[in-house]
């Protein structure tokens, strides 16, 4: 069975932009630079690309442009804030984009982009608005964003302080100042942090299942006693901690405004598959009454054929329809019968 390779991450044009060398493009992991790999990788990447492009009439100077593909979109944003640095200022491209002066980061999908460029400039607007089309896409439930940082609250939180991680490398490099053992990243855990503007430090967790937050919040009580937590709640699967300064009351009142988004309705359309089985179990249960109520007439028919047609039978043979002694009754008027009588005589 052949498969067919996927496409390149990076085109050989992009614009009025030209790949530089056509050897300076590869879909493996072997380039991604070695300070970032190990955070990259836990984060969940896939493909790496990188080329140099340049405008062939002007002869311009080179822009280098990095694309990351991770497996889901999880991944991306981890890797996403793992790359942003401070003093960039927020872009209108992609999912979410932060720009300096020489570097756009562009996050899209299951894709995180790095541009060595000038991000105001027309040419790369445009030469990243085509990337983006050209990206891979998402499939499935992939392309679901985390929902942990959609829990932070709008107001009173430093946006460019946002950190989510999925493993303990990325927590660490982001600068994570709880031990990394207590957080439970071998279950799974995700962690989303963040600080307000005296410094106060707002950490969500959120787990598989309830018992492993209810097991990571006991033993987080116990290592963390007396060491500056100011407030801890756990919701369901979300574990939620404010450490450090916070004004008189406001951790308690960020960590109490913080929910587990809960959705029931009863019109939500759903997904196809779900269509499919509910089809397959009525198709299922129709043939299933079908099939019985064939039979019921079917015994129906069989009774009347063979009762009445019994009865015909015998009319024809000029017996009763519905009667035969030697059937209904025992006749014990024979000798057995007379032998029996006289015994009861003879016990009176």
């Amino acid at each position: 069975m052949q498969s067919q390779q996927p496409a390149p991450l990076l085109p050989s044009v992009l614009g009025k932009l030209h790949r530089a060398s056509a050897d300076d493009a590869s879909d493996g992991l072997v380039q991604v630079d070695a300070a970032d790999a190990a955070v990259l990788k836990e984060d969940g990447l896939k493909r790496f690309a990188r080329s140099n492009y340049i405008d062939t009439a002007t002869k311009g100077p080179f822009w280098t442009v990095t694309v990351y593909n991770f497996g889901d979109a999880s991944g991306a944003v981890s890797a996403y804030d793992y790359l942003r640095k401070p003093g960039m200022h927020a872009e209108k491209l992609g999912d979410e984009a932060l720009a300096s002066s020489d570097e756009l980061l562009l996050h899209s999908g299951v894709n995180v982009v790095v541009g060595r460029l000038q991000p105001n400039s027309e040419v790369a607007i445009a030469m990243i608005r085509e990337l983006i089309d050209h990206l891979p896409k998402s499939i499935g439930s992939t392309g679901i964003p985390p929902m942990l940082p959609t829990l932070l609250p709008e107001k009173g939180i430093d946006a460019s302080s946002v950190r989510y991680s999925l493993g303990p490398l990325g927590y660490q490099t982001m600068g994570g100042t709880l031990p990394v053992n207590l957080l439970g990243f071998d279950k799974s855990a995700e962690v989303v942090s963040a600080r307000n503007a005296s410094g106060g430090l707002l950490m969500l967790l959120l787990y598989p299942t309830p018992q492993i937050a209810g097991e990571h919040q006991r033993t987080l009580q116990t290592a963390l006693n007396n060491a500056g937590v100011v407030k801890m709640r756990r919701e369901g699967t979300l574990l939620l901690l404010a450490l450090g300064d916070w004004p008189t009351g406001e951790a308690e009142r960020t960590i109490n405004s913080i929910h587990l988004h809960e959705e029931v309705t009863w019109n939500k359309p759903m997904p196809l598959d779900f269509h499919s089985e509910v089809k397959k179990t009525f198709t299922l249960l129709e043939s299933i009454a079908i099939f019985c109520a064939l039979s019921a007439v079917a015994m129906l028919v069989l009774g009347l054929f063979f009762g009445y047609g019994r009865a015909l039978v015998r009319v024809m043979q000029g017996k009763p329809a519905s009667s035969e002694p030697e059937f209904l009754r025992i006749d014990l008027r024979g000798p057995l019968g007379k032998r029996l009588g006289d015994s009861d005589d003879s016990g009176r």
